[in-house]
């Protein structure tokens, strides 16, 4: 067994005492207090989460722009540079290989934001392209990432830079600006449902800033609550509710899908897709009955069929209901619908509905 990859923040994360789990193949905070209370300071005030577990990857050449339209499922052409677009890398089947961000940087350089756990074989997946007059370089080791995230979290950033950001929206992007000393890529971007930055910076850089936030007075915040927060928001997760078998349409992502463009990976699928529906749709439910729903449980209607399955499920601390994903029969989707979900032996009440607020 390999060992696991570590961010500058490990000793860091020894000395505090976070809890630690395998993420990826990355040794992660779960936890630094309790989820709870970290979900609850980024709702409230502001979390700081180390997200260097992210993959970093660079395309430049004179033709990005047409591999990058054919490689991903998104118009890369509609990108104006320093912006970003949310995106997918697709399979011929139209399968999510990974949903990533994409940054315009210049006319023809563009980087690549993949998930920790995807990095390497979006990397082989696009390096196995051929036909482009393009560079592709992994520069995951060059860079720590901060998410910095809440309704004060702008405030909080603002105070250690001389870049006006009370404009910057949501993919808005500024390179090279001085934050409390060191120079970073600020993305104004997260995946919690709330106003945020995430913030691209040399690995050396990272302690010195978290030490900057925490001593402002942002929460340390683990993977536990990241997932929390962004299944209240209705934002999927790659390897539950987005896979290779999961295509975009299917996870209601098909904003992430330019059915327009001419030629690109999985297009055919998609296009179809988009034009007459998916066979299963990603569907929010919260439950009626007690239980938690978690990944892979059966969802069942109420003569017993079986219809699809739980991907994401947890109770949420915003609301204090047990809500989740379930990839189901498109045919069997109504909004407000009743339907079982199967936890172990038990069979709990459940229903659709339109989000988690």
């Amino acid at each position: 067994m390999s060992e696991l990859k570590k961010t500058p923040l490990n000793n860091y994360y020894q000395e505090v005492g976070a809890k630690l789990v395998d993420f990826g193949g990355w040794e992660m905070p779960v936890q630094f207090t309790s989820i709870i209370e970290e979900h609850k300071a980024v709702r409230e005030d502001v979390g700081i989460f180390d997200v260097s577990h992210m993959g970093e990857v660079r395309v430049t050449g004179n033709e990005a722009v047409d591999f990058l339209n054919y490689a991903l499922t998104n118009d890369v052409s509609k990108l104006k540079v320093n912006r970003a677009q949310y995106t997918t890398i697709a399979n011929e089947k139209g399968g999510v290989i990974d949903d990533l961000l994409i940054y315009k940087l210049d006319e023809n350089e563009f980087f690549l934001v993949p998930n920790a756990g995807n990095k390497d074989t979006d990397y082989e997946w696009l390096t196995g392209i051929e036909g482009f007059d393009v560079e592709i370089t992994d520069e995951s080791d060059d860079y720590a990432v901060i998410a910095i995230q809440g309704p004060n979290s702008r405030e909080m950033v603002q105070k250690h830079t001389d870049e006006d950001i009370s404009e910057m929206k949501m993919f808005n992007a500024k390179q090279d600006i001085d934050l409390a000393g060191h120079t970073v890529l600020l993305s104004q971007s997260g995946y919690t449902g709330e106003d945020g930055f995430e913030i691209y910076m040399k690995p050396d850089s990272l302690e010195p800033l978290w030490k900057v936030f925490k001593e402002d007075g942002a929460a340390e915040c683990g993977l536990g609550a990241r997932d929390t927060l962004r299944l209240e928001a209705g934002l999927p997760l790659h390897g539950q509710d987005l896979s290779p078998e999961i295509t975009p349409i299917e996870a209601r992502i098909g904003f992430a899908v330019n059915a327009k463009k001419e030629k690109f990976i999985g297009g055919e699928v998609l296009k179809d897709q988009k034009e007459n529906g998916a066979p299963r749709r990603l569907s929010a439910f919260e439950m009626t009955g007690k239980g938690i729903p978690r990944t892979d449980y059966e969802v069942y209607d109420n003569d017993g069929n079986k219809v699809g399955y739980v991907t994401s499920g947890t109770k949420s601390p915003s609301t204090g209901k047990a809500i989740g994903f379930a990839l189901v029969d498109t045919d069997f989707y109504e909004e407000g619908k009743e339907f079982i979900v199967k936890v172990r032996k038990r069979e709990i009440p459940a229903k659709f509905v339109k989000n988690f607020k």
